[in-house]
């Protein structure tokens, strides 16, 4: 008979990724055009640099693509009820499987330098050194375009956790993947053509392989603890705990803390008390923790005479949104 609206809320905790998804999408045509005109000199030249860099680009191309499509996939989905808790982490999984063509692309990189080192080719630097400035001026500006969004949300909180966009990061770090290798090409182009050091090439190859390893162990590490609900939530669930048992007559049974979205959180409580308080009291002890928007408060009633002996004493539960509906 009457209207629950005020008790509803909705499960849409992504962050606000319009203007992200459009440079995106910028940094692909970018980068795109210029990994054509790298592979097609690389080829042409015969600098093994300056075709890893290319064909680094082309393999960013696509993992670009995946961040967009992410963020469209997130943007059409985030009121469809099959997501329980919303399509917060779809961009996570965006960066998670960005990660993994990174990966693939230093393991590539490192195969074909491996081999040019043992067996070097044949190299015209000067036309390569000119066609790796381009592509190092592009990658600087895709670097530009990501950047500032990739670190707005990046190491602002004292509990170590990155509260950022992991598809947009992924995508800089491609990006900054791109300008990398492309340093390394035109260092390898200048001493081979300054001191006929050829063998500089593949080793720079080699380098620039190990380094984009690392930066895609780092970001698979980081988004498949987030996708498994593995973070480290310690800090936070101190300071829940240290909220709610500030009561001396309420402890914590069993809590629950995961990432819904890539700045919000879902939390669930089973509490013991002698006594239960009205909601709102447990809701006001938790108002002060950051990015908690989903919250399941338990209370198991501990009776006199009845608990600990007792094994299954008498359960009310309740569950709120973390803001307080007007009333």
């Amino acid at each position: 008979m009457h209207d629950i609206s005020h008790w509803q809320h909705h499960h849409d905790f992504r962050l606000d990724q319009h203007s992200a998804e459009r440079r995106t999408r910028w940094v692909i045509a970018l980068t795109a055009v210029t990994m054509l005109v790298e592979v097609a000199a690389g080829t042409l030249t015969g600098s093994m640099a300056l075709l890893a860099d290319g064909w680094h680009m082309a393999t960013h191309v696509g993992a670009l693509g995946i961040a967009a499509f992410a963020y469209h996939m997130a943007h059409r989905h985030a009121a469809d009820p099959r997501f329980t808790f919303g399509t917060g982490k779809v961009a996570i999984l965006g960066g998670y499987t960005s990660a993994v063509a990174l990966a693939l692309v230093a393991l590539l990189m490192a195969a074909e330098s491996l081999s040019r080192l043992f067996e070097p080719v044949n190299v015209h630097f000067s036309e390569a050194m000119v066609v790796a400035w381009i592509g190092l001026a592009v990658n600087l500006a895709s670097v530009w375009l990501l950047d500032d969004h990739d670190h707005d949300h990046d190491h602002q909180h004292s509990d170590h956790e990155h509260h950022q966009d992991h598809n947009l990061r992924a995508a800089y770090l491609h990006v900054v993947a791109d300008a990398l290798t492309s340093v390394l090409a035109i260092l390898a182009l200048w001493t081979g053509s300054a001191f006929g050091w050829i063998w500089m090439d593949p080793l720079m190859g080699i380098v620039g392989a190990l380094v984009i390893a690392r930066w895609a162990m780092g970001l698979l590490r980081d988004t498949g603890r987030i996708l498994l609900d593995a973070e480290d939530h310690d800090d936070l669930e101190g300071q829940i705990r240290a909220l709610v048992e500030a009561d001396p007559d309420t402890r914590i049974a069993d809590l629950h803390l995961w990432r819904v979205g890539p700045e919000s959180r879902a939390c669930i409580l089973s509490l013991v008390t002698h006594s239960q308080k009205h909601l709102p009291y447990y809701k006001d002890q938790l108002a002060q923790v950051p990015n908690l928007d989903h919250l399941t408060i338990e209370v198991n009633l501990c009776l006199p005479g009845q608990c600990p002996a007792t094994r299954n004493p008498q359960r009310v539960s309740v569950a709120s949104q973390h803001e307080t509906p007007p009333p």
